[in-house]
Formats: C-alpha cells, sequence, structure tokens
C-alpha cells in the first residue's frame, strides 16, 4: 500500500477504546510511524475542536469535526457549513416537546439549554465539561455546526419533524448529532481530498459507528473495525481487529504500511 497518502480515524471506537477510555501504546506507534513515513493523518469525528484529545508526541495534518461540518488544519479553515438558523430553531422547538434538552456547537464554544442525564454522559466521552448556558439564547444567533440531543431511534422523526435541511448522524444509541444535510464525514473528506489534492484510491480509513459510513465510502480504502457496526461492516473495503486488540496497529502492519 504505498500509494496511501492521507488516513482519516475516527476517534471513539476507533482510535480510543469505549471501556478504557485511552488510547493505546501500539496505536500511538502506528500514528507515528504513519506520520513518519509522510503519511499525512486526520482526525475524523462527530466531536466539536474543543472535544478532540491531543495524543502524546502524535501531530495530525487536518481535523473533520462535527462530522465533517467544520474542517480545518493549523493554517485555515477548510471547510466551514453550519445549520440555517430556521431549522435550528425547528429543532429547538421540537426539543421542547420532546422535553429534551438540547447542546448546540459554535466552533469555539458547546452550549446547553438544560439538564438532560444522558446528553451529560455524551460529553463525557469526549471528557468535555457539559454547560447549561444562561446566554443560550445569544448563543444561537452565532454560527451553529451541530446540535447534539438525547434520543431514540424511534424518535428520530419527531426530533427532525418539519426541518428541511439538516439530518441525523448517530454512533450512539441514546443521543444524536444533527448536522447539516449536505455535511457529513463524507462531504468533509472530499474537502480535505481536494485541498491536499489526493485522489481517493490514495486515501484511507478508520472507522465504527454508523456516522462512519459517508468516510467509508469516500475514500478507497475503507477499514471497519472489528468493533465496528454491521451496517458499517457491509460497506467496508476490509475489517481490521478490535480496537481493544489494537486494530489499526495490526492491521497496518499486515499491510507493509509500519514496521515492528
Amino acid at each position: 500500500m504505498d500509494h496511501i497518502k492521507i488516513i482519516f480515524f475516527d476517534i471513539d471506537g476507533t482510535l480510543i477504546d469505549m471501556n478504557t477510555k485511552k488510547i493505546s501504546s501500539k496505536t500511538i506507534d502506528a500514528l507515528q510511524q504513519l506520520k513518519s513515513k509522510g503519511i499525512l493523518l486526520c482526525i475524523a469525528t462527530g466531536r466539536s475542536p474543543m472535544g478532540v484529545p491531543k495524543f502524546d508526541n502524535v501531530e495530525f495534518d487536518a481535523y473533520l469535526t462535527f462530522n465533517g461540518s467544520y474542517c480545518f488544519n493549523k493554517e485555515k479553515t477548510l471547510y466551514s457549513n453550519a445549520i440555517s438558523k430556521e431549522d435550528v430553531q425547528m429543532i429547538l422547538e421540537n426539543a421542547s416537546k420532546m422535553n429534551r434538552a438540547v447542546s448546540v456547537a459554535t466552533s469555539k464554544r458547546l452550549a446547553a439549554n438544560g439538564d438532560d442525564q444522558d446528553l451529560a454522559e455524551y460529553y463525557g466521552f469526549s471528557k468535555t465539561k457539559y454547560e447549561i448556558a444562561s446566554d443560550f439564547d445569544q448563543v444561537i444567533k452565532d454560527d451553529i455546526y451541530q446540535v447534539m440531543m438525547a434520543c431514540r431511534k424511534e424518535e428520530y422523526e419527531r426530533v427532525l419533524a418539519n426541518t428541511k435541511h439538516v439530518k441525523i448522524a448517530a454512533w450512539w444509541d441514546k443521543a444524536v448529532d444533527i448536522i447539516p444535510a449536505n455535511s457529513g464525514k463524507g462531504a468533509g473528506i472530499q474537502k480535505i481530498l481536494d485541498y491536499y489534492h489526493i485522489k481517493k484510491d490514495e486515501a484511507m480509513a478508520f472507522g465504527d459507528g454508523n456516522n462512519d459510513i459517508e468516510m467509508i465510502e469516500a475514500v478507497g480504502n475503507g477499514i471497519a473495525m472489528e468493533n465496528a457496526s454491521d451496517e458499517l461492516k457491509r460497506v467496508a473495503h476490509d475489517i481490521c481487529g478490535h480496537v481493544a486488540c489494537d486494530g489499526i496497529y495490526h492491521y497496518c502492519l499486515e499491510k507493509g504500511l509500519i514496521t515492528k
């Protein structure tokens, strides 16, 4: 696989074990070796820029956050796609009818309009503080890239009722990320590939959740973790080992991308 020029990595369940909440030393080693070979490393996550973890001695080249709605590198913003004000307001109205709190995400802040145990747990995955904002009405005047809301799959239709240009990206069964309909990890990846002048066949991605389906389809080498959802495995080009068993490390080793 000497043709690979960039690799996209989901975080939760891919780089980080959801049980230990940690990245393994072997995964760190794999990232460092890939970087030393000149392969670009990119985070591709539903998390906010504030929720992206830093790993010891690993520097990523680009970041795809909010499931592709906000992409950037050290130099500049590569893609910015906010939710329309009308759709943000409709989501808030729908959530109120369901007696659910929501959290909105700007490029610099996460703010909730009420208390919600499931949302707080959702925040906990990225070790981000759950803030109930006294100035929530002011926050929603800014560009909103993602709305987070606790709900179950059977409630999705109610969550999106009467909205026009948004969709759900879900990787957990108790909450969802609501993003622009024309966004998603696949759209974000295309923007990053275009920026770096890299072809689809020269790109690889690792993921585990349903919000990674578009990401896997956007690259020429889409790899699902062993612990991935069945839906993701069905569209993946290949499957690697479990995140708890250093799946990324062993896959890269097997394919000759790194050495022991």
